[in-house]
Order: C-alpha cells, then sequence, then structure tokens
C-alpha cells in the first residue's frame, strides 16, 4: 500500500509542479540552515573523551587577595605552582597532572630542512595515561623522569615524519631551544577537539608537537603561553617562581568513579584551608571540581554566536513549516472531488489520511536532498571564515542521516492537518457537486 501512495505522490507532483516546487523549497531552505548551524553546534560541543570524562576532572582554588572577596564567586581557573606541585606530590587522585603550553624552535640538523617554530606541552607523566593518548611508538616519561627533570620527551606523529621519515624515533634525540631531549615515544594522530586539557592556549587549534616534563621546562627556561594572573602585594620580578602568587598552570585529575568527587573536593577543601591557617590564602575555602563537559560548559567553549545562530535557523525552519502547512492545505482542499470518489469507492478516512501523509513525506525527502546541498554550501561559507574552529564544520555520516530524517519527520508534521483536513471530506457533498 505505501509504494501505491507513493506512486500517487509522485502523479500529484506532475499536476502541481509550481506547488510542489515551493513546498521542496521551503523545506530545504529551513532544512539547509539548520543542519549547518546544529553541525557546528555539534562540532564544538562534542565530549572530546567520552568514555571517562565523567572521572576526569579540572581542580580550581582560590588563593587571592581577601580585597573584593565576595562569597560564592567563582574562584581562579588556574593554580600556582606551589599548589599545583604540592598537590602533585600529595598523590590524592589516581591520576594527576599539572601542565601549561609553550613554544619553542626545533632545529633539525639536516641541511634540507631550516630549524622551525612548534607548539609544547609542559606536564607530568600521568598526562598521557589519564587521557588516553595513543602511542605509535614507545611511551611517555616515569615519574622518577619529573623528579629528576629529566631531558626526555614525547613527540607528535607529524614531527616524527618531518625529522625521521617515520621510523621509529624512540632513544634518539629532537634538539628544542638548543637543548637535546631523548624521546622516550610517539604519540599517533591525537588532537581532541576542542583541546579541552588546555582551554587557555587554543580551543581549536592544532596539537602540540612535543610533550617535555614540567620540571625540566623550569629548569631549562623555556617559553610558555597562555593566561597568568598575578594578585599578591609585591611587584612580581619572576612570575614563574615557586612562591610567587600568580595563577598559570592547569591542573586535572582522574578519580575511580564520578562518585569519588565528593571526596576529592573535601580534600580540596582542608588543604585550602590549611593553607589559609599557614598565611598563604586569604579567602575561605572556595574550591571547584569540575568533570570535562561541566568544565567546557563553564568555560563557554561553544560561542555564544553559535548557539544564538542556532536557535535563529531553527525558527527559520519553523516559518518554513508553517508556509508549507498552507500549501499542502491549498494542494489537498484542491482534490476534494478526487478525494470524495475515493471516498465512495471504498476508501476509509484513515486512507485518504496515510495518502495524504505519504505525499507530504515524499515532499520532505525531496527537500531534504535539496536541503543537503543548502546545508553543504552553508560549512563551506562555515570553513571560509577566520572564526578558529571554522576548518572543523564538515557534515559526517551521523549528521547526514539525521538531515533526511528531520526533513521527513518535520513534513510530515507539517501535512498532518492538511491530510486531517482532508480526510475530513464528505463524500456525497463531492459527488452531488459533480
Amino acid at each position: 500500500m505505501f509504494s501505491y501512495y507513493f506512486k500517487l505522490a509522485l502523479r500529484s507532483f506532475g499536476r502541481n509542479k509550481i506547488l510542489t516546487a515551493l513546498m521542496v523549497l521551503a523545506i530545504a531552505l529551513g532544512i539547509g540552515a539548520s543542519m549547518t548551524t546544529l553541525t557546528v553546534f555539534k562540532v564544538l560541543s562534542g565530549n572530546p573523551i567520552p568514555h571517562k570524562s565523567d572521572r576526569l576532572f579540572y581542580v580550581q582554588l582560590d588563593p587571592g587577595m581577601r580585597e573584593g572577596y565576595k562569597p560564592g564567586e567563582e574562584p581562579e581557573s588556574q593554580l600556582t605552582r606551589f599548589d599545583a606541585e604540592t598537590l602533585l606530590r600529595q598523590k590524592k587522585a589516581s591520576r594527576q597532572a599539572m601542565m601549561t603550553g609553550g613554544s619553542g624552535i626545533v632545529d633539525p640538523r639536516v641541511d634540507a630542512l631550516k630549524p622551525f617554530s612548534i607548539d609544547m606541552r609542559y606536564t607530568s607523566a600521568d598526562f598521557f595515561p589519564m587521557f588516553d593518548t595513543p602511542f605509535l611508538f614507545g611511551q611517555g616519561w616515569s615519574a622518577a623522569e619529573d623528579e629528576g627533570r629529566g631531558r626526555v620527551a614525547v613527540i607528535s606523529k607529524s614531527l616524527n615524519d618531518k625529522l625521521f621519515n617515520g621510523a621509529n624515533s624512540v632513544g634518539k634525540d629532537v634538539l628544542v631551544e638548543g637543548h637535546a631531549l631523548r624521546i622516550t615515544g610517539v604519540l599517533d594522530d591525537w588532537n581532541p577537539k576542542p583541546k579541552f586539557y588546555d582551554i587557555s592556549t587554543g580551543r581549536f587549534g592544532r596539537g602540540e608537537s612535543v610533550s617535555l616534563p614540567f620540571s625540566t621546562f623550569i629548569d631549562l627556561k623555556m617559553d610558555r603561553s597562555g593566561n597568568m594572573n598575578c594578585f599578591g602585594r609585591e611587584i612580581v620580578n619572576d612570575a614563574q617562581a615557586l612562591n610567587v602568587p600568580c595563577a598559570w598552570i592547569q591542573y586535572w585529575v582522574e578519580l575511580d568513579s564520578a562518585n569519588a568527587a565528593g571526596d576529592f573536593k573535601v580534600y580540596l577543601d582542608n588543604y585550602s584551608e590549611q593553607q589559609r591557617a599557614a598565611g598563604r590564602f586569604e579567602r575561605p575555602a572556595n574550591t571547584r571540581l569540575r568533570d570535562v563537559m561541566a568544565w567546557m560548559e563553564y568555560s563557554n567553549v561553544v560561542p555564544g554566536d553559535v548557539r544564538l545562530q542556532m536557535w535563529l535557523a531553527f525558527g527559520f525552519l519553523l516559518v518554513c513549516l508553517v508556509n508549507t502547512v498552507g500549501l499542502l492545505l491549498a494542494k489537498f482542499l484542491r482534490r476534494s472531488g478526487e478525494i470524495g470518489v475515493r471516498r465512495a469507492l471504498g476508501a476509509s478516512r484513515l486512507d485518504i489520511f496515510k495518502q495524504c501523509l505519504v505525499e507530504a513525506g515524499t515532499i520532505g525527502l525531496a527537500g531534504g536532498m535539496l536541503g543537503l546541498v543548502f546545508a553543504l554550501l552553508g560549512l563551506w561559507a562555515v570553513r571560509q571564515r577566520p572564526a578558529s574552529y571554522a576548518s572543523l564544520a564538515h557534515l559526517d555520516g551521523s549528521m547526514l542521516l539525521l538531515t533526511f530524517g528531520l526533513a521527513v519527520a518535520a513534513s510530515m508534521l507539517a501535512g498532518a492537518l492538511p491530510a486531517w483536513r482532508a480526510m475530513q471530506v464528505a463524500p456525497a457533498l463531492q459527488l452531488k457537486s459533480q
């Protein structure tokens, strides 16, 4: 029966080409706009590490001065070096990592290549198992190399390809800022979007080419990047010194389960009170412990204009559907005589309703195909923008299926009222008028 209704729908399109084209175009425009903005929103708000995001937590403490303090306000978004190193030594979580970003110059030590700039990550040994980074060769460094300021590094696959032609480079040296670092591991392709572990150095930028121990970064006095907030009363000469009141380090912990967050929060509160008693903190305990998705939400990873554009696009889709309802009403009611004859020949009201709904769904399918073209054009336009996330705007398989599903569902929803009105046609009146 469905195939029969589908054939009737195709015949109807041929009899009302202009009206059908208007409905297809209306749905296509709404679907194209909606899927463009929804795809961008999905890319920006997706879970970058779904299998354990509820067990990874970002730590915040409040070491600021008493002046200007308001109970309940947000603490510093990063930690001071003293607090980060103290928490790292106490090891109250299953895994913990302190980190910051930076950049440097790599000397390839071959005539064919000139020295070039790279992004770097200064962190601690648990970074790699905590974030499940995939290794092509080797592994990360050990905690002993953290403590011993080891001259070691983990490099990216792209850097390994560039310097060593893709061969296993574990045990070899990479020359960064004039310092030879022994390679312990080569990461496979790994560049989560957004870069949730350090939002301050670019949310959707490229991944780091070299990672090395935080202690080594301090020892070698390498350049760093990212935000820094100094809040002490004294003039700061070396913002990276151990006891300087400057917050500039990200600190992540991995807990055994999401339920363990409460106990770890108590530990952070107790630590804050201890530091307050020691005279380092001036404010009452004001800590935060957010998992990956909560941290991304707090950090406004999804720009406000993207959310607004998405809602405006769905509002436009609603307007298109309202127009489609009117056009379908006109289309179906113009066929009252045909519907009356079908009813007189034995078709039930439900049969008429199904026939009209299939016709509306077929219009939606055609609108979805055209809407897909509009969505691809819209995403191409997004990729031409200077925004940092522009290059990520691509339609994946799930969004492709959603495009057609949304188009058909929307058209059938729009066709429900016209189909209901059509099935109310009284056959006797229509036959008498004929």
